[in-house]
């Protein structure tokens, strides 16, 4: 089976994807019994001393997907924010180039901008992707629950009226990050014919909750990348202050067996 046609099969159960940001990160997402991939858009900015929110250069995203797909041959979706254009034919190009670079999935947000849009990005990059002969999941986030942009109640309809425009555009499945409450989960994943995608927050069901309900991928989205940022900080400062390092550790041998392996 191709890596498209597996990476979709994925969403038959609950896919779980630790995110990672650069070639030794999925070493260690791999090692931990991933069995695909998924970048953080946030984490790899940061690993590139960028912010996150678009401001990565495409080049340096692209170089990202190379290290990965150097280490991993496990089917790799990619977070590319906005698409970083607000052309969709600009953001069709980039997905050309991700492609062939290897990758099988995407994840495109609407933010703040208005849905159409993103209904036009989505719609383009599956041109794209057909003309590439690649059936690539067109992971479809909506910010609705993130950035509050519905009052209490009007959130998960929304969700579900974003949800059925990007469907009806191309996306193969949809990204409600922020979205945790059992009800709106169960409402969402009814209503829309798309695998649904929640990422970890606090509050949310544990995986086997999340199948009953209706999700079929979870995300870490950049917690992991937040944790890996922020003990560097916190061993940097103890160095400084002590002349020690005393964060755990598994151990240099552990960490570089990893790097050497496949």
């Amino acid at each position: 089976m191709n890596h498209d046609e597996l990476f979709h099969s994925m969403h038959d159960g609950l896919l779980m994807l630790p995110n990672c940001w650069d070639g030794g990160s999925a070493r260690v997402a791999q090692a931990a019994g991933a069995t695909a991939l998924a970048t953080s858009s946030a984490a790899v900015a940061w690993s590139h001393g960028h912010a996150d929110g678009s401001h990565l250069p495409t080049e340096l995203l692209l170089a990202t997907v190379r290290g990965i797909r150097r280490v991993s041959d496990l089917p790799l979706s990619v977070d590319i924010e906005d698409g970083y254009s607000a052309d969709p034919a600009g953001v069709a190009v980039l997905v050309r180039e991700l492609i062939g670079a290897g990758v099988v999935g995407i994840n495109i947000e609407d933010g703040g901008d208005a849905p159409a849009l993103l209904a036009s990005k989505i719609a383009m990059v599956r041109e794209v992707a057909d003309a590439a002969g690649v059936r690539l999941f067109i992971n479809a986030r909506t910010d609705v629950y993130l950035r509050g942009l519905a009052d209490g109640d009007g959130k998960p309809q929304e969700a579900i009226r974003r949800g059925e425009l990007y469907r009806a555009a191309g996306a193969s499945g949809l990204f409600v990050p922020g979205l945790a409450h059992e009800n709106d989960i169960a409402a969402i994943a009814a209503a829309v014919a798309l695998p649904l995608n929640v990422m970890a927050v606090p509050g949310l069901p544990a995986p086997a909750r999340l199948r009953e309900l209706g999700v079929r991928r979870l995300s870490a989205g950049s917690a992991i990348g937040e944790a890996a940022q922020g003990l560097a900080r916190d061993a940097a400062a103890a160095f400084l202050a002590t002349g020690r390092v005393d964060a755990p550790s598994p151990g240099y041998g552990v960490i570089n067996a990893l790097m050497v392996s496949g």
